[in-house]
């Protein structure tokens, strides 16, 4: 555990006892603060009561009085679409709102030699890009931890030492809120609709995320520029044409004299001052499958370039890559039709590029239709043969695909795994990709790509 420094003998306030919240009161209480706990679900309070923290409710008058921040978790809000009360009394108070990202950069801080940090955050990909850049090191004979928003929460680490590596995923929940963010590199990998509601609009989507790059700065940021918020971003941090502490990842052909990582056609190619460094072929990394995915792998060739790390060994660890479970993973094949799981496709667009990535396929989707509805889908249904149809409410579900697919109602998972199986034939695809959110019959994603496996599995 990292201990948080700076708050020795001082009282702070954890609100939310989930993962990061039950994380950081531990890594407050380790550096010597005195934390006041609360969560407004009993569970929460009964883990934390365990562990001897004090609880006291923070919505009730005066429980903040004599607290120097409050430390919130990502999940709940504290702007859009309305604060939460402890949140809006911290304010009245004058308390510094924080969360467990702040207060690992701050600590972090303290150290005389820091590890080096890599921050990675977007709408789509910032998972694999996370968890590829962490193989392509580990693959390299690096110290590699992987944390934030993926893998285990970032104070959870053990105390790094001067020559690791720390790779974290943030959401824009994270990067929203943490009021310390200074990573040595900082990679941004795409914007598109998402979490709205939550930030008030695509403006504060964007803003949310931006913070990355503008609290601290980073010593090189990897900035995706295919869509007009990456490229506004980019050409906001770089100083001249060639700065090169800016590298672009894009699907334009490379042009300029700066760095440029471009993956085009299932080419990966890398520029630097107008002169190609190196280029991999894509379309064979079994891990890597589709154009969405050629986009991770350059964000992560990008980081591991700017942290050192040399084209061959990078390329090596590219093809050796197993992939992330419930992205684009392949789980089986089965005479010739091959099963891939992509339950954390809960949205329009990473359902699109899912899309996109296979020729023939027996689509499974359906579940918790998010704001938008499908729309977004329909000129992206061409390599769909026919569509099984899961969720409570399948048949609005299948209305909304419109006229352009062929669908089956088919309500559970047990139904469409079979059925879309049956249908299934040599060269083509059985995917699961739902653009929709799980809550309607699953927790989680990963619950519902698990439910997807195992039916698969136990076909016959």
């Amino acid at each position: 555990m990292i201990p948080v420094r700076g708050f020795d003998g001082q009282t702070v306030a954890v609100l939310g006892l989930g993962r990061s919240g039950l994380t950081a009161a531990r890594a407050l209480r380790d550096g010597g603060a005195h934390v006041r706990a609360w969560d407004d679900g009993a569970g929460g309070r009964e883990a934390a009561e365990a562990e001897g923290f004090e609880l006291r409710d923070l919505t009730r008058p005066g429980a903040l009085d004599d607290a120097v921040t409050l430390v919130t978790s990502p999940g709940i809000p504290h702007l859009y679409p309305v604060p939460h009360t402890a949140i809006a009394a911290a304010w009245a108070a004058g308390v510094p709102v924080d969360n467990d990202i702040g207060l690992f950069f701050q600590s972090l801080g303290h150290d005389d030699i820091p590890p080096k940090v890599v921050a990675i955050t977007g709408s789509n990909g910032k998972s694999t890009t996370s968890a590829l850049l962490h193989h392509i090191l580990i693959r390299a004979g690096k110290r590699a931890h992987l944390a934030g928003n993926i893998g285990r929460g970032v104070l959870d680490l053990d105390p790094p030492g001067e020559d690791d590596v720390i790779v974290l995923e943030l959401s824009s929940y994270q990067t929203e809120l943490a009021r310390s963010l200074t990573p040595d590199i900082a990679v941004f990998t795409n914007l598109t609709p998402d979490h709205l509601d939550r930030h008030g609009g695509m403006g504060g989507y964007f803003a949310a995320k931006r913070r990355l790059f503008s609290e601290g700065g980073p010593d090189r940021a990897v900035i995706g520029t295919d869509e007009v918020e990456g490229a506004f971003l980019a050409n906001q941090l770089a100083e001249a044409p060639g700065d090169d502490r800016v590298i672009r990842v894009t699907t334009a052909k490379p042009s300029g004299a700066g760095w440029q990582v471009s993956h085009r056609k299932g080419w990966l190619a890398e520029h630097r001052k107008a002169r190609q460094i190196a280029s991999v072929d894509l379309r064979t990394v079994a891990g890597l499958p589709g154009a969405h995915n050629h986009q991770n792998a350059a964000c992560a060739w990008a980081a591991a370039r700017a942290l050192g790390l040399a084209p061959r060994d990078i390329e090596a660890a590219l093809n050796d890559y197993p992939g992330l479970p419930h992205r684009s993973q392949r789980i089986a094949e089965r005479d010739g039709v091959v099963f891939v799981n992509d339950s954390k496709a809960t949205n329009v667009d990473a359902a699109a590029k899912a899309l996109a990535a296979f020729p023939r396929i027996r689509w499974i989707a359906g579940g918790l239709m998010k704001e938008g509805g499908l729309d977004g889908l329909r000129p992206h249904l061409g390599n769909v043969v026919r569509a099984y149809v899961i969720g409570r409410e399948a048949a609005g579900f299948a209305v909304a695909l419109g006229p352009g697919v062929e669908t089956e109602i088919c309500t559970d998972m047990a139904t469409a795994v079979a059925r879309a199986a049956e249908d299934a034939q040599a060269g083509e695809t059985v995917l699961l990709a739902p653009a929709a959110a799980s809550f309607d019959q699953y927790d989680s994603f990963e619950r519902r790509g698990e439910d997807f496996a195992a039916r698969v599995a136990e076909l016959p």
